[in-house]
């Protein structure tokens, strides 16, 4: 622990910020020893711990306040009448604070289950009575180590009235209070001196990894803390042979640790490792990683390898795939900020010169620091000053064993036939005006409807979607338009042409020519919010140009003073707009080109990561612009901050040259990549992410899905850098398109192969080995809000 010494300028750094450090979710107890009030109580069953700042030099507190259920804190306003009463309620029963002075004994501990524990006195309680902190089972060894040299060195600079920095390893390891153990947390039985009444152990502590070992622990090196040991370790895989090089970009010493699935930690698996980035021709790169006794490690550097940079930790994470699909999660730990930094830089290069077939150098030197800063896993500068101690998501799952009737199961044989003629679900499109999805199934149109009490209840189909001409199609991309009156529909056959369904007769009523020679790539709704209103025309983009189509005007539909085209082939893959009608258009270069109208340059043009993007969205006020590419996502700030431009938006004013948007990558964490291709032999594919959207809501969750897997980020959780700031819901069944409820961020609609599921966003989960592991049936009983239970009206069979 005591190894982390670049840790302070780190935490204690920013003196605007009153929070040093956090965990996230734990539960509180006090524990009587000695008491004949009971042994031990559970004061807050889920709660953040976190280290404050207070008015006075030298002075820290420690703070254990409880973390309100979604829509829990809304009840208790409710209840009380007015935000005062509230306010005086969460300040005397749901937070606990502590001066942090030596009298309180600090200390920790390591559970047999492996949850870490922050204990300290009660000052205020009997003899022998303390204060229990137990850490969530997932929390990273990492930020436990943090949290406890931080209230340390805190309880330092009270002793001795002077900064921590003054402060040895030594000086810290004398204030750590070790004479007496630290008893447990309503144990399974009291001590003998008591009663010997059984006590049951609290809720929510199972012990997530039943296979690992209770009696062996593994001391972390760099003050990670002791973590569980599995019996049956992950063994690392053989390695590829290693091609030749032509030259080396970077080399350096590192420790070497493999992500074990049965623990779910990563296993240190030699503590001196020399790994090489080397150039093997044809924009190829190769990653070798040999330690003294054996080669650990060759595969070449793709964007499968998800890589992930943490300086605080000095370590680099990424995944590693064989040739049967299977995945690996491996972290490298360097011993130098230096080492990490031109370790990243190689790899970066690497993987950028890959994708983009050109030389790193030849990059701009902002482009270059934009692509560096988007692959480290950091805390952002502008996190918001809002409290952290924000609601948390309910992730209650089903109960086992109540399972509703499925749908199938009265189908005929030829009903399943026809199920398997039609193909299967491919889009959804959500509607704003009235409370309809509309659902493309081949030829087919399923019409579901959007109940007051948020259930989905099956309409109607429109059957054999055709031409004005009577002729058959599979509509490949749809829009809703025009108050949701009318579909906007394209056929492959046909790139140049788009179609009108009227929504009220489900016919195809018209066939609008686009252009003679520009074809319809993408089309997307003229603002944010326009199929709210009677509004005609939309956007249309080729794959270098970018136009507005006007169905009233005769003959073709292109406006033709409204065309922007490039000489370049740009291709264009995506656009979205914001409320005033400013555009976002990305591509397969991965850049985003920002425009505060048609026909005009862009004002902006955001850098490529390489990667193609595959869709993007805009937040309503334009400040977020949210792209997709297969593995990651993109989360790009284009609010500016500083100069001339000060306040303004990337679509109304350009960057300086010395200023750029600032890149936010959302990814899953390697060891979770691991563990999804672990049970699905699917690699990571994301569909099109988009915020949650309503006239009057902010942007407070993404959604995106891959493979069987529903995942949602925290946008609190993304601007506050917390550790894994997203949910997960598994399937049986892959996810062929997902959305929000318009007008809500509480309820996501899920079009399966051959289902639809509208779902409360509770229903998620923190991804864990059991919930990544453990697939839902459509048709399964679920817990809703409050203990509420969603029945067989929740789920909508689409077969129609």
């Amino acid at each position: 622990m005591f190894m982390l010494r670049n840790l302070s300028k780190l935490v204690f750094g920013d003196t605007s910020k009153e929070c040093l450090v956090e965990i996230p979710q734990g539960q509180l107890y006090l524990v009587r020893p000695l008491s004949v009030k009971g042994y031990s109580e559970l004061i807050f069953r889920d709660s953040v711990a976190s280290i404050r700042r207070t008015g006075q030099d030298y002075q820290y507190q420690l703070v254990v306040q409880r973390a309100y259920e979604e829509g829990e804190e809304d009840l208790i306003t409710d209840e009380a009448g007015q935000e005062g009463d509230l306010d005086a309620s969460v300040g005397e029963k749901d937070e606990k604070i502590f001066l942090l002075d030596e009298a309180l004994q600090f200390r920790t501990d390591v559970r047999s289950t492996g949850e870490k524990i922050f204990a300290w006195r009660d000052l205020s309680g009997d003899e022998g009575d303390l204060w229990e902190f137990v850490c969530d089972a997932q929390l990273e060894a990492e930020t436990a180590a943090i949290f406890e040299r931080v209230a340390l060195q805190c309880q330092y600079e009270r002793k001795f009235r002077r900064s921590h920095t003054h402060a040895t390893d030594l000086d810290l390891e004398a204030l750590v209070y070790t004479k007496e153990p630290i008893p447990e947390a309503s144990p399974v039985t009291r001590p003998e001196s008591k009663s010997p009444t059984k006590i049951a152990p609290p809720p929510d502590t199972t012990d997530l990894f039943p296979n690992t070992t209770k009696e062996k622990m593994s001391k972390k090196v760099a003050g990670k803390a002791a973590m569980p040991k599995a019996e049956e370790s992950t063994a690392a895989p053989a390695p590829a042979e290693q091609p030749k090089a032509l030259s080396t970009l970077v080399e350096k010493t590192a420790e070497i640790h493999l992500f074990d699935f049965p623990s779910g930690t990563f296993i240190l698996q030699e503590a001196n490792v020399r790994a090489t980035v080397t150039e093997i021709g044809n924009w190829e790169y190769w990653l070798h990683i040999v330690g003294a006794q054996r080669e650990w490690l060759g595969q070449p550097i793709v964007e499968d390898i998800n890589p992930v940079f943490n300086y605080e930790f000095k370590s680099f994470i990424f995944n590693h795939y064989l040739d049967d699909g299977s995945a690996y999660s491996w972290l490298l730990r360097f011993k130098e900020d230096e080492d990490i930094e031109d370790f990243q830089q190689g790899v970066m290069q690497a993987l950028w010169e890959h994708l983009n077939k050109m030389k790193w150098q030849k990059a701009k030197d902002t482009d270059r620091e934009y692509v560096l800063e988007a692959f480290q896993d950091l805390t952002m500068e502008d996190a918001p000053d809002e409290e952290e101690d924000e609601e948390e998501e309910d992730y209650e799952s089903a109960d086992e064993g109540q399972q509703s009737e499925h749908y199938d199961e009265d189908e005929s044989d030829d009903d399943t036939e026809q199920q398997d003629k039609d193909g299967v679900n491919s889009q959804l499109a959500v509607g704003y005006k009235h409370d309809r999805s509309f659902v493309v199934r081949g030829n087919k149109i399923g019409v579901f409807k959007h109940t007051l009490d948020n259930h989905l209840q099956f309409s109607t189909t429109i059957s054999n979607v055709k031409t004005p001409k009577g002729k058959a199609f599979n509509p490949s991309k749809v829009m809703l338009h025009a108050e949701d009156a009318n579909l906007i529909m394209q056929n492959t056959d046909n790139p140049n042409n788009l179609y009108r369904m009227d929504l009220e007769t489900g016919t195809v009523v018209d066939e609008w020519k686009v252009h003679d020679d520009i074809p319809v790539k993408i089309f997307a709704p003229e603002n944010k919010f326009a199929q709210m209103s009677g509004e005609q025309t939309f956007l249309g983009l080729s794959g270098n140009a970018l136009y507005r189509v006007d169905p009233r005007l005769s003959g073709n539909k292109l406006v033709d003073d409204q065309l922007k085209q490039y000489v370049t082939k740009n291709a264009f893959s995506a656009a979205a707009t914001t409320q005033k009608g400013h555009i976002a258009v990305a591509s397969e270069k991965g850049d985003i080109r920002l425009f505060d109208r048609l026909g005009i340059n862009a004002k902006t043009l955001i850098p490529a990561l390489g990667d193609p993007i595959i869709g993007v969205d805009v937040s309503a006020d334009g400040r977020w612009i949210l792209a997709t590419t297969r593995t990651y996502l993109l989360l790009v700030d284009a609010l500016q901050k500083g100069g001339k431009n000060d306040g303004k938006l990337g679509f109304e004013k350009a960057f300086a040259k010395d200023d750029k948007p600032q890149p936010r990558r959302l990814a899953l964490t390697p060891s979770h990549v691991a563990q999804f291709q672990h049970e699905t032999k699917a690699p990571i594919s994301f569909t099109t992410a988009r915020f949650n959207t309503g006239l009057d809501d902010k942007e407070t969750t993404i959604i995106t899905a891959t493979g069987p897997f529903i995942v949602t980020w925290s946008m609190k959780k993304v601007l506050a850098g917390r550790k894994d700031p997203y949910s997960i819901k598994r399937y049986a069944e892959e996810v062929k398109a997902d959305n929000f409820k318009f007008g809500s961020d509480k309820n996501l609609i899920v079009a399966l192969p051959n289902e639809v599921d509208m779902v409360a966003k509770r229903a998620l989960q923190r991804p864990t080995r059991e919930s990544i592991a453990t697939p839902t049936r459509v048709g399964a009983v679920r817990r809703g809000a409050r203990g509420s239970y969603l029945g067989r009206n929740d789920i909508v069979d689409s077969p129609y």
